[in-house]
C-alpha cells in the first residue's frame, strides 16, 4: 500500500478482458479492511497506457483532494486508482498536468493557436505500440502505416479503407457499443474512403490544424483536392483504435471493477475520466445482485454515450440505454462534468459514430446523436444543470440520489489546444470539491 498526501492509496490492475491477479486483489481487499477505511474514491484514467503518465495524473487530483478533505476524514479515507490498457498515440502531447490554480483565481486563457500537423506516417513507436495492444491485427496496421507514407491515389485510400475495416474486425472487443450502433465496429465504416477521409480532414482543419505542404504524398497532378487527406486517414484509424479501447473500458469495467467493488464493505465513491468514465460507469453493470456499495459517481470529461443512461433513448422509444436503470445501483447522485471546450468529446468522438446516412437532420443534429457525456452531459435521464461553483465550504449542488447533475464546466476546463482541446484538463480544485461534495466527504 502507498500514500498520496498522506492518503493511503491502492493500485487496481485489469487486463483487456477485466481480469486482475488474484493475489493482488485479495490483498487489497484485506488492507482496505484492516485500514479502517469507511469511504473509497476509486479514479479511472481514460486512454492513457503509459503507467506513468497515469500515475501523474492520480497523483496530482488526489493530491489537490486529499488537501481539501476535512481533517476528521483523513483517517478513514482510501483512494483507488484504476490501470488498464488503453493506448495514447506517441504523436500526442502529454498533459503535464501542470498544478491548479488556486480556487477563485484567474481561469487560464482559451488557447487559440494554430497546430500544424506532421508527416501523416504512422511512426515506429506507434506502430509498435499499437501491434502490441491489438496483435491480432498486427499485419494490418503494418500495412496502413505503409501507405500513408505513400501518394494518396483512390486505389491507396481504397486500400486503406479496407484494412481499416479488416483492423477493426480483428480487433474488436465482443458485444456490441451499447449506445445505439449495435456494433463493435464503428459505423464510420460504411462510408466509401473519400467520404471518410475527408470528414476528418475537414474536422481537423475547422478545430485549427493546418497540414503542411506537400502532405499530399507528393503525387503530381492531385491538387488541393487530396491535400491533408492522409492526415485524414490518420485520424480515421486513431478513433477506430480509440473506438475499440471505448469499448473495451466497458469490459473492464463491468467484468473486472464492478466485481471487485461488490466485495467491498466501504462507501464507494466512483470517479472516470474520458473513457475511464465509461469504465467506472459500466462498473454499475457488473456489480452482484444486492446492496450496491457506490454512493456517487462523478464523470469528468466522459468519452461515451450522452445517452448511455437514457430510458428509453429519445431516437427510438424501443430502446435504452445500455446503462438505463444503473442509477438504482447509485445510493447518492450521478454527478457529469462537461465542458464546450472539449472538441476531442463534442467534435472528434461523434465521427466515429457517424456515417453519411446520419447527416440528412443536419451535420450539427448528427453530432447530438451521437455525442458524448463531456460535450454537454447526460441526455435522455431526470436530470439538472448547474454551473461549476468555488470549491469553498459554502458551496452546494442540487444533487440527488436516482437523478443526474449536468454541471457545465467551461469556466474552469477550458485549457487545450487543437484538436483535443480541455479534454484533459480536469485538474482543478473545483472538480475536486464537487467529487467531495457528491461524496459526502467535506464536513
Amino acid at each position: 500500500m502507498a500514500t498520496i498526501a498522506g492518503l493511503p492509496f491502492w493500485e487496481l490492475t485489469f487486463d483487456a478482458d477485466g481480469d486482475t491477479d488474484a493475489g493482488a486483489r485479495d490483498r487489497f481487499l484485506t488492507e482496505v479492511r484492516d485500514a479502517g477505511i469507511t469511504d473509497l474514491v476509486v479514479f479511472s484514467h481514460g486512454w492513457n497506457n503509459d503507467h506513468r503518465i497515469a500515475t501523474s495524473l492520480y497523483e496530482r487530483l488526489f493530491g489537490l483532494l486529499a488537501g481539501q478533505l476535512p481533517v476528521a476524514r483523513r483517517d478513514t479515507v482510501g483512494l483507488v486508482g484504476v490501470f488498464w490498457p488503453s493506448q495514447r498515440w506517441s504523436d500526442e502531447p502529454i498533459p503535464d498536468f501542470a498544478a491548479a490554480p488556486a480556487a477563485g483565481g484567474a481561469a487560464a486563457a482559451v488557447p487559440r493557436e494554430t497546430l500544424v500537423a506532421g508527416e501523416p506516417a504512422l511512426d515506429n513507436q506507434t506502430l509498435a505500440q499499437l501491434q502490441e495492444l491489438f496483435p491480432a491485427a498486427a499485419d494490418e496496421l503494418a500495412e496502413m502505416a505503409q501507405l500513408l507514407g505513400s501518394p494518396p491515389t483512390d486505389a491507396a485510400l481504397t486500400r486503406f479503407h479496407d484494412l481499416l475495416a479488416e483492423f477493426s474486425t480483428r480487433a474488436g472487443v465482443a458485444g456490441d457499443d451499447g449506445e445505439g450502433a449495435g456494433s463493435a465496429v464503428p459505423p464510420m465504416l460504411a462510408d466509401d474512403a473519400r467520404t471518410l477521409f475527408e470528414r476528418y480532414r475537414d474536422t481537423l482543419r475547422g478545430l485549427g490544424v493546418s497540414f503542411q505542404d506537400g502532405d499530399a504524398g507528393g503525387a503530381a497532378g492531385l491538387g488541393d483536392a487530396l491535400h491533408g487527406i492522409w492526415q485524414g486517414a490518420k485520424e480515421a484509424l486513431r478513433q477506430a483504435t480509440y473506438w475499440q479501447m471505448k469499448n473495451r473500458a466497458g469490459v473492464v469495467g463491468k467484468a473486472g471493477l464492478g466485481p471487485v467493488l461488490g466485495r467491498l464493505d466501504v462507501r464507494v465513491h466512483l470517479v472516470g475520466h474520458s473513457f475511464g468514465a465509461r469504465l467506472v460507469s459500466y462498473a454499475l453493470a457488473g456489480l452482484p445482485d444486492g446492496r450496491s456499495p457506490v454512493k456517487s459517481v462523478t464523470l469528468l470529461q466522459g468519452a461515451f454515450s450522452h445517452f448511455a443512461f437514457a430510458r428509453p433513448l429519445p431516437f427510438d422509444a424501443g430502446r435504452n440505454g445500455a446503462l438505463a436503470g444503473m442509477l438504482a445501483r447509485v445510493d447518492g447522485p450521478l454527478t457529469v462534468c462537461f465542458s464546450t471546450h472539449d472538441t476531442a468529446v463534442g467534435r472528434i468522438y461523434p465521427l466515429a459514430s457517424l456515417a453519411a446516412r446520419d447527416d440528412s437532420a443536419g451535420a450539427q443534429d448528427a453530432l447530438f446523436r451521437w455525442g458524448g457525456m463531456g460535450a454537454d452531459g447526460a441526455q435522455g435521464v431526470q436530470a439538472r444543470l448547474d454551473p461549476i461553483r468555488p470549491a469553498t465550504p459554502a458551496t452546494t449542488y442540487r444533487f440527488e440520489a436516482g437523478k443526474a447533475l449536468n454541471v457545465d464546466a467551461s469556466e474552469v476546463v477550458r485549457a487545450g489546444g487543437p484538436p483535443s482541446g480541455a479534454h484533459s484538463d480536469i485538474v482543478h480544485p473545483e472538480l475536486t470539491w464537487l467529487v467531495l461534495l457528491a461524496a459526502g466527504l467535506t464536513t
